[in-house]
This record gives C-alpha cells, structure tokens and sequence, in this order.
C-alpha cells in the first residue's frame, strides 16, 4: 500500500504545480499594468517583459519536463490552456522587447543628430575618440560647415570620399562617415593631412 500512497502523492504534487504554473501565466496576463509600464523607462520596460518571459519559459520548461500532464484526463486541459498562454505570452514579450530595443536605437540617433562635435565624434571613434578630436580640430577647427574647396565638414572629406562614406549636415553624420574611411584604411589617419600627433 505503500507505494501507491507515495506515487498517488507525487502525482498530486504534480499536479499542483502544474495548477500554480497555470495560475501564475494567467496572473501574468491579466497584471498588463499599461499605465505603470508607461511611468517607466524604456530599458526599465525592457526589464519587466525580460521576468514575463522569463517566466513563461519556465512554465513551457515545466511541461516539458512533465509530458504525462498534457496526456492526462484530469490535467489536460488547464495544462494545454496554460502552455497555449505561455506561448503567446513569451512572442509577445519578445516582440516588445524588439520594438522597445528599436525605439531606444532610434532615439539615440535623434541625441546624437543634435550632438555637438565633440560628443558626436567621441561616441562614434571610441577609444580613438582624442585622436579624431586632435584631427578634425586641425582640419576644420570642429566645424561641421568648414570648406576648403571640395573638402567639407568636420574632417574635411572629398568629393569621391563623401560619395563613397557619406555626409550630413549634422556632427554624427559626418563622423560616422569619417569613421568609416578611418577603418577602411587601416585606422592610421594615412587618408589624412592631419594626424593626431601634430
């Protein structure tokens, strides 16, 4: 009789978990708090939908561990129901955290668009943020409207570079354009008058 007694308690202890598992994703959904996910940041946001999928995972996980669940007569249904809510859930989050992660992207671009040179250069070159700083102060005076006959802007640019790297108006727009020849050619400043040292 022993046996029984222990096998019937561990599939009840199943099955309770696989009730509180089913609970907490349907608590999940219902506790949306659209008002409360608006009075936060966007990476704050980002942490909340990374716990809800986290969370539905470990549901999906539970299920997987305990097939018999989705088989059995008297579980099946809530287990289906709470798997189907995990699934949808965790796509939802993932794609919140996609559109999130794209709406920080886009307006760090909008920052830096209104970036002065020096932040603007700095951000874009990195750790070669003093030797861009030492170039475009001895090729433009860090003037994004600077121009010496076909040679425009922060690093003074040709015609053939800009049509190869880019340009813009603005400081990050030319420094990311300048960056992008600095790599080309080897990130010696070769392509340059100007060099960091002099």
């Amino acid at each position: 009789m022993l046996v029984p007694q222990a096998a019937a308690s561990t599939s009840g202890a199943t099955a309770a978990k696989a009730t509180t598992a089913a609970k907490t994703v349907q608590s999940t959904t219902a506790k949306a708090y659209p008002q409360l996910l608006r009075s936060l940041s966007l990476s704050q946001r980002i942490g909340v939908h990374k716990r809800n999928a986290h969370r539905y995972r470990s549901t999906l996980r539970f299920f997987r561990n305990h097939p018999g669940l989705l088989r059995s007569l008297e579980h099946r249904s809530i287990a289906h129901a709470a798997v189907h809510r995990a699934t949808r859930g965790l796509a939802r989050s993932a794609h919140s955290i996609d559109a999130l992660r794209d709406e920080i992207a886009r307006r760090q671009v909008r920052r830096l668009a209104q970036a002065s040179p020096r932040t603007a250069i700095c951000h874009v070159f990195g750790r070669y943020c003093q030797q861009a700083l030492a170039v475009a102060r001895c090729e433009s005076g860090h003037s994004t409207t600077a121009q010496n006959g076909q040679y425009l802007g922060l690093f003074q640019m040709g015609s053939y570079e800009r049509s190869m790297f880019g340009h813009g108006a603005t400081a990050y727009a030319q420094a990311r354009a300048a960056h992008k020849y600095f790599v080309l050619s080897g990130r010696d400043w070769s392509p340059w008058s100007c060099k960091p040292w002099y």
